[in-house]
């Protein structure tokens, strides 16, 4: 007897949501930055985000604290602790007001810190939404920069570590296995190399962070993240070619900062700057300056008065829009003051020559990046007596990228991977 033959079950995968393609919920499909109102630490965490393919499925929340008058003193303090102490102040002020005394300036001019404009992290929020989203949409990447973002981020992951996935931009200084990932640049351990104990006094090293040297938990970078690469370069290129394209060139761009504790200087570097720039100028066709926002007024006023009236020199007013992206795109050289490690990496990350201006009154880590560097060929020092027609190159820094790749493979190991 023949065996009977029963017909093919129905194909009972026509349907089924792409999610379950591993048999799991693990494809990352969208994510949360963590942010805390810096644009500089905020472009990090997009960078990455935009590097690993997610840029369209991000939402931004902020850590936000109360800021001006008395508040610009307590920054120290932690988030939590500086906004109870905000209440407090102001129960003071409605006390005070209703007694007829003077109220305690908040900000600078009087008037009231708000807060309410700002979207504010929330970890019961995200948590919630990690948890109940988690079946539909899969894992939550969540990326952090700054020190105000470090208790949220690791609160998210401590509550639903199952449902998440963190990565903390910038070192968190202790419990490093508080995130899944820590990406920091290397410079942040200099204080454990011989050289930077050799700056410390020895009953100190045991209050210098961090304590430990870089574990499986951390990916080192040689400068800042951000969101430059080949494909915004030239995206960038072309929409900003009817202003740049005409400038007689070479083109200089010069990027002023603002002094730091690992980089102090004052009106007298920019003195230095003008007299360096006037000296360079035969060798330019166009120089293209910009201040940062923090960019003192005393140092800004200095390169105003010695360039603006040049015919060479074109100073950027602050209004937008802002020409940064095109001065990465078509400057053929920079000038960049040694404070900036952000506007440094962005620089290095298109393969031109980059001077650097102060680095001598830069101290420790800041030093340390300078050096590294320079080892690689990607910057120089800034005399003033540079010709700058002539170009040279380097491979250009690709920390964000790098980075990414890192964080893919460190999903992996967990069983999970970024949307293609």
């Amino acid at each position: 007897m023949r065996p009977i033959r029963l017909p093919e079950p129905p194909n009972t995968t026509v349907g089924v949501p792409d999610i379950f393609e591993d048999g799991s919920y693990s494809v990352i499909r969208r994510a949360v930055i963590i942010g805390n109102g810096s644009p500089g630490s905020e472009n990090q965490s997009i960078g990455l985000v935009r590097a690993l393919g997610l840029y369209d499925k991000h939402v931004l929340y902020r850590v936000t604290r109360p800021r001006g008058g008395i508040h610009d003193w307590l920054h120290c303090l932690p988030v939590s602790l500086h906004k109870k102490l905000d209440y407090l102040i102001r129960l003071i002020q409605i006390y005070c007001r209703r007694r007829n005394y003077a109220p305690l300036p908040l900000e600078n001019g009087g008037g009231s810190v708000g807060l309410a404009s700002i979207l504010e992290a929330d970890v019961k929020q995200i948590v919630n939404m990690a948890r109940q989203t988690f079946e539909k949409d899969g894992p939550l990447l969540v990326v952090a920069s700054g020190r105000d973002t470090i208790s949220v981020a690791s609160s998210i992951r401590r509550l639903a570590s199952e449902n998440v996935f963190v990565v903390q931009i910038q070192h968190p200084r202790s419990q490093l296995n508080r995130f899944d990932l820590v990406i920091t640049p290397r410079h942040d351990f200099y204080p454990l190399t011989p050289e930077g104990k050799a700056q410390v006094p020895r009953f100190l090293h045991r209050w210098i962070t961090p304590r430990e040297p870089p574990d499986r938990h951390v990916i080192l970078t040689l400068g800042a993240l951000h969101q430059i690469d080949s494909a915004t370069l030239r995206n960038t290129a072309a929409a900003w070619h009817d202003e740049f394209a005409p400038l007689p060139k070479p083109l200089l761009v010069v990027n002023v900062g603002w002094p730091t504790r690992h980089c102090r200087y004052d009106a007298d570097l920019a003195k230095q700057l003008t007299v360096y720039l006037l000296g360079i100028l035969s060798s330019c066709g166009t120089v293209r300056i910009s201040f940062c926002s923090r960019t003192p007024e005393k140092v800004s006023k200095v390169i105003v008065k010695e360039l603006a009236d040049n015919p060479k020199v074109y100073i950027w007013d602050g209004q937008e829009p802002n020409p940064h992206m095109g001065h990465l795109a078509w400057a053929d050289a920079f000038v960049i003051t040694a404070d900036s490690v952000s506007l440094i990496s962005e620089a290095c990350s298109t393969g031109k020559p980059v001077y650097i201006m102060g680095g001598e009154r830069c101290k420790r880590k800041l030093s340390d990046f300078h050096k590294s560097l320079r080892e690689r060929g990607m910057v120089r020092p800034f005399t003033g007596s540079e010709d700058i027609a002539e170009s040279w190159s380097y491979p250009p820094l690709n920390d964000t990228a790098e980075a990414a790749s890192q964080v893919r493979e460190a999903l992996a190991e967990r069983g999970w991977r970024v949307r293609s």
